[in-house]
Order: C-alpha cells, then sequence, then structure tokens
C-alpha cells in the first residue's frame, strides 16, 4: 500500500459515549460476506492516521472503520492525567459503544496494532457473538515482556547511545534534544525503517506531541522507557478464551520482539503468526506489498459465509 491519499469516506462524524465524544470515520460500504473492519490504532494516545492505508481495503469490499481514541485527535481531549481516569477498561468500553452506536456489533473483523493490538485481545477474550475474526499488528502480549525485551534492544544500539539515553531518564531531562536525538536512533531501527518517515506516520507523532496527556500517563515519555500506568499491564492470560480465527503480524526489527509477541500465538487456539522480514513496527509502510496479500488472504477466509456460521462456545 504506498503512501497515497486515502480512499473519501463513506461516513465520518462522532458518537457519544459517556459524556464525550469518539470521532470515527467509515470507507467503503458493506457488501454480503464482507464484514465492517474496525482498526483500532496504538498509543495509547496516538490517533488513527498512521493506519489510513488500510482504507484501501474498501476498495476490495470490506467497509473500513477508523477511531480516534478518546483523548486524542478528532474524539474528546481532555487535561486530567489521572491513571485512575486512563485505564484500559475505559478504552474497551469505548470500542464496545463504538460497535453499538455504528450498528456493527453483530458482524466485524477487529484490526488492533500495538496497544491497539493488547485491546483487541482483551476485547476478543470477552467473545463477544458478532466478532469474525482478529488481527493482532506489532504488539506485545505484556508490559513486563515489552519491558524486558526493550533492555535487548537498548543494548545493542551504537555504543554510547543508550548510556545517553540512561543519563537523562535518571536526571528526568527526557524532553532534552540530545536525548530526542538518541531516541530517534531506537525509532530508525525499530518503530520505522523508513527514511523519511511516512507522512501519515509523522501526522500521528505530531498529534501525539502536542496532546500527550494519555501516552505519557499510561505509557511514559516514548516507546522504550516505559514508567506509566501500563507497566505491568499484560493480555496473556486471556488468550486461552479467544475462539475466532487471528492472524498475528509483526517485523524482524520490531521493537515487538518475537519473544514479546510469541504468546499470542502460542496461547490462541486458532492463531496463525506471520512475520515481516524487512520491518520494523510498521509492515504496511515498510512492506506494503505482502502486508496487503497477507491481510487481504485472511480476510478473506474469515469473511466467508462458513466462517460466519461457526458455532461459538461460551464461557
Amino acid at each position: 500500500m504506498p503512501e497515497e491519499k486515502p480512499p473519501a469516506p463513506a461516513a465520518k462524524g462522532t458518537v457519544p459515549f459517556r459524556q464525550y465524544a469518539t470521532w470515527y470515520r467509515i470507507t467503503g460500504r458493506p457488501e454480503p460476506g464482507r464484514p465492517h473492519l474496525v482498526v483500532a490504532h496504538g498509543g495509547p494516545g496516538a490517533t488513527h492516521d498512521y493506519l489510513l492505508p488500510l482504507a484501501s481495503f474498501a476498495a476490495r469490499g470490506w467497509p473500513v472503520v477508523h477511531y480516534d481514541q478518546i483523548g486524542n485527535g478528532g474524539s474528546t481531549h481532555l487535561p486530567d492525567a489521572d491513571p485512575g481516569f486512563w485505564t484500559p477498561q475505559l478504552f474497551l468500553d469505548e470500542l464496545d459503544n463504538l460497535l453499538q452506536q455504528l450498528g456493527i456489533a453483530d458482524d466485524y473483523v477487529l484490526f488492533g496494532q500495538s496497544w491497539g493490538g493488547m485491546l483487541a485481545a482483551r476485547h476478543a477474550s470477552t467473545r463477544p457473538a458478532g466478532l469474525r475474526g482478529l488481527v493482532i499488528a506489532n504488539a506485545p502480549a505484556s508490559y513486563p515482556l515489552w519491558r524486558s525485551e526493550m533492555d535487548v534492544l537498548r543494548a545493542q544500539l551504537p555504543p554510547g547511545v543508550d548510556a545517553t539515553l540512561r543519563r537523562h531518564e535518571a536526571a528526568g531531562t527526557t524532553d532534552s534534544d540530545e536525548y530526542v536525538q538518541a531516541m530517534l536512533v531506537f525509532y530508525g531501527r525499530h518503530f520505522c525503517r523508513l527514511d523519511p518517515m511516512p507522512r501519515q506516520l509523522m501526522a500521528t507523532f505530531i498529534e501525539t506531541h502536542t496532546n500527550p496527556t494519555v501516552y505519557r500517563t499510561m505509557n511514559g515519555p516514548n516507546e522504550f522507557h516505559v514508567i506509566g500506568s501500563l507497566r505491568d499491564w499484560s493480555v496473556i492470560d486471556d488468550l486461552p478464551r479467544i475462539d475466532v480465527p487471528t492472524l498475528v503480524v509483526s517485523g524482524r526489527h520490531d521493537e515487538a520482539t518475537p519473544a514479546a509477541v510469541r504468546p499470542f500465538q502460542e496461547l490462541v487456539p486458532n492463531a496463525r503468526w506471520e512475520i515481516f522480514e524487512d520491518s520494523s513496527h510498521a509492515p504496511h509502510f515498510e512492506e506494503p506489498e505482502r502486508f496487503t496479500e497477507v491481510l487481504g488472504a485472511f480476510l478473506d477466509s474469515v469473511g466467508a459465509t462458513g466462517a460466519r456460521t461457526t458455532t461459538r462456545s461460551g464461557g
């Protein structure tokens, strides 16, 4: 999927969520055997922009739903940094509400990227009746695994880079120019290996930087220094309860390393794992043709009539 202007949406707007509002964008219109593809972005505290290339699947007959999670983008912004408010359950409730408000809760496929992949896994573990398939892209199964693997990746950075990062982290000066420059070395290896970074990815960076409340409260100052409320959060115990076909995607150079991703393959009963050899955390940009092929084949398989009538077990 080359970076190009996404197709015009068929609908966009907001739906009420508690006393707030969730912004959404729908590309394409429903066709028989084609559930809506709902796209949950990463962060937390990012926006939908960097996942807009997935809108191209509307041309294949899949209506694609993007949305901005509360706190960023077109959804309600809140200055409150209370970790007691910004919880995974808040975003799970928002996702459930979005599905109901859009009238698609009885027939959809869920795509979650990074933090959105963990959110999607927890959602799927509740066995919602309308979920036809699950895609977990570039996500760790737990933040303790993620943090442990960050230490491995940081130790492999060029000489002096990790020492610079740790010096500023200890001093609380992670906003300094020196820290940011060292941080970009990591991002260029493990977040997106394209230079320059894609415009849509930069749009999400700008949005997150402009309103960092959610990201900094739940995650921390960056991808590899996780000191927020999510630092010990995990979905590992949820994985055996997922009962829909599941595609797991990651990059060979991903900050979501194989060790952090492997529990999805081992514990989700019907999971298939595709590793993109020339990608890091953004294979939809880094290997767009193969990404389109892999995701397209998976969507075709779960959109088939037989997949839509599978008997679901309870509990």
